[in-house]
């Protein structure tokens, strides 16, 4: 269990999970990689087996020095009590639900949820393990989803703010109505990050993509499930090992040393998302952005009251009478966007999800197409200028688009 420390966030982000200030040699942990852990007798690996779901050396599969590390210093910054790190942030997301449902059991998962776990929900969950997958709207309030509840309801899963269309939800509401109908609350919190403490409003479980912002520089594929007990941690440990679950000791590595700038690559990035999201906000060409920590978007009261922050990611729907082509042609005008996947990097992204959001619970009409901007380390200013010369190709050519 890791050490509880009151120092800051930097400054635990600076010395935990690191040989300490008083110790001779190199500052950065050794990186370990390894399959076969050696035992001195017998008696001792039948000892050591016995706690194979626990942080003991085993076995490399079941994880070493360097994947303890990041576990302690990942649950630190989420307020938990351990860590589980496995190879993506989707395995994350599925051995997590795994690790709760069972064959004719019910899950609620909010319709604004990341694809791919949909693709789960449907494809694993709903096709293959008879389990019941109930979507429902992500504004709901406690009273319209208890009516969702079913006897053999097992699992709430949160997002906040959901995927591509930023829903913030209530999650202290919730989670009360969870605890109050003995559920299992589950909660994707790679977009708060720090910014949001899952376990102080009422989370069981908390859920990262560490290949966003923890690594920090689009180089890892990693995923961690933090849990508020070791009752909760176990179940969800003996299921990544059972799965096989294996997370790459370098992508480990990486993240510690990434996760060392976290704080002040948080806030810069923060303070020129909202800069940014603010010019769009000023676009006659913009109908509204998707950003929770600007005055005025769906869900701000809650975010103001819940998170210590936001990170740089957000959406942009722009006017129906630009259309998809004027759009796609701008976004391929951008000099300083890359057009991809994945975010939390040093780089600043475009994507555009027209055509791409699923919703089942309820229609989604957003007014208009929309884009999902990263903003990365660049300068704004600049940032800004590539956007507004890019926005050209939106006017060019006449009549409707």
């Amino acid at each position: 269990m890791p050490e509880q420390h009151d120092d800051h966030f930097a400054t635990r982000l600076s010395h935990l999970a690191r040989p300490g200030t008083r110790v001779h040699g190199f500052v950065n942990p050794p990186l370990h990689r390894g399959s076969t852990v050696l035992v001195p007798s017998t008696a001792a690996r039948r000892e050591s087996w016995k706690h194979r779901y626990d942080q003991y050396l085993t076995y490399g599969l079941h994880g070493n020095e360097t994947h303890h590390a990041l576990e302690n210093l990942i649950a630190d910054i989420e307020g938990g009590t351990r860590c589980q790190v496995v190879s993506s942030g989707l395995a994350a997301n599925c051995i997590a639900l795994l690790a709760y449902l069972r064959h004719g059991e019910h899950c609620l998962i909010p319709d604004s949820v990341y694809g791919p776990v949909r693709s789960f929900c449907d494809g694993v969950l709903a096709g293959r393990m008879a389990v019941e997958v109930g979507y429902y709207r992500p504004d709901l309030a406690p009273a319209e989803l208890e009516a969702l509840v079913r006897p053999n309801t097992r699992v709430l899963y949160l997002e906040s703010p959901g995927s591509h269309t930023f829903e913030i939800q209530d999650v202290p509401a919730l989670a009360a109505l969870a605890r109050r109908r003995g559920l299992k609350v589950l909660m994707d919190n790679t977009w708060g990050l720090h910014f949001f403490q899952p376990f102080r409003h009422g989370v069981d479980v908390s859920i990262q993509a560490l290949t966003k912002y923890a690594g920090g520089h689009a180089d890892v594929l990693l995923g961690s499930i933090v849990t508020r007990s070791d009752e909760d941690w176990r179940a969800v440990r003996q299921t990544a090992l059972l799965y096989g679950q294996y997370a790459s000791p370098d992508d480990c590595w990486l993240t510690l040393r990434g996760l060392r700038t976290l704080n002040v690559r948080l806030r810069q990035q923060m303070a020129s998302g909202l800069e940014v999201a603010r010019w769009f906000a000023a676009r006659p060409e913009v109908l509204r952005v998707l950003h929770p920590a600007l005055p005025g978007a769906p869900g701000h009261d809650i975010w103001r009251r819940d998170f210590d922050g936001a990170c740089s990611l957000f959406g942009v729907v722009f006017r129906p009478e630009f259309g998809e082509t004027r759009i796609d042609a701008m976004i391929d005008a951008l000099r300083l966007f890359g057009i991809g996947a994945s975010w939390g990097g040093f780089e600043s992204l475009a994507l555009p999800t027209y055509g791409s959001v699923v919703r089942t619970a309820a229609p989604l009409d957003l007014g208009g197409p929309a884009v999902r901007f990263h903003v990365g380390l660049e300068e704004p200013a600049d940032l800004i200028a590539d956007l507004e010369r890019a926005f050209g190709r939106l006017h060019e050519g006449a009549g409707p688009a």
